[in-house]
């Protein structure tokens, strides 16, 4: 893969999420609970105007809306998971998840429609850093640095 784009702060990175399913009508997220729940719901929250879901590691029975409410995005009623677009979460190959690639693309060969587009979502290089860019079929990976300083 070759970079074809920059981007800085939060804003940029959700702007280039949003470009990448611009045609899309569904995206279903797929990654750990808990870690990366909040990031679907933020990404999610980019897009509002299209129908997302969200998957829990593996479990494609797991299958919940992710709908706009007064408190923002939030999981709801179960749901199809099939979608145009497949967003994959970087926590997904995070060694603590012992969640495999292989896993993975048995769940990506269940629910990405075909001509459909798979993203990773990261920070941090992890899909590089786990070898994931190589052993899945990637259309694009949007990744992020993280910085921060500590102020008293």
């Amino acid at each position: 893969m070759e970079k074809i784009n920059e981007f800085k702060g939060l804003t940029g990175n959700l702007l280039a999420f949003k470009e990448e399913v611009a045609n899309a009508d569904k995206v279903t997220f797929v990654g750990v609970p808990g870690v990366c729940t909040p990031f679907a719901e933020l990404f999610a929250y980019a897009i509002r105007d299209k129908e997302s879901v969200f998957i829990s590691g593996t479990d494609i029975g797991s299958a919940k809306k992710l709908e706009l409410k007064p408190e923002g995005m939030q999981l709801t009623d179960s749901a199809d998971p099939e979608a145009e677009v497949v967003a994959l979460l970087g926590g997904l190959s995070m060694p603590k998840s012992n969640i495999s690639s292989d896993e993975i693309q048995e769940v990506i060969d269940k629910i990405l429609k075909k001509e459909g587009k798979l993203i990773g979502l990261c920070y941090m290089d992890m899909f590089r850093k786990a070898g994931w860019d190589e052993k899945l079929d990637f259309d694009c990976i949007i990744d992020g640095t993280l910085t921060g300083s500590v102020f008293k």
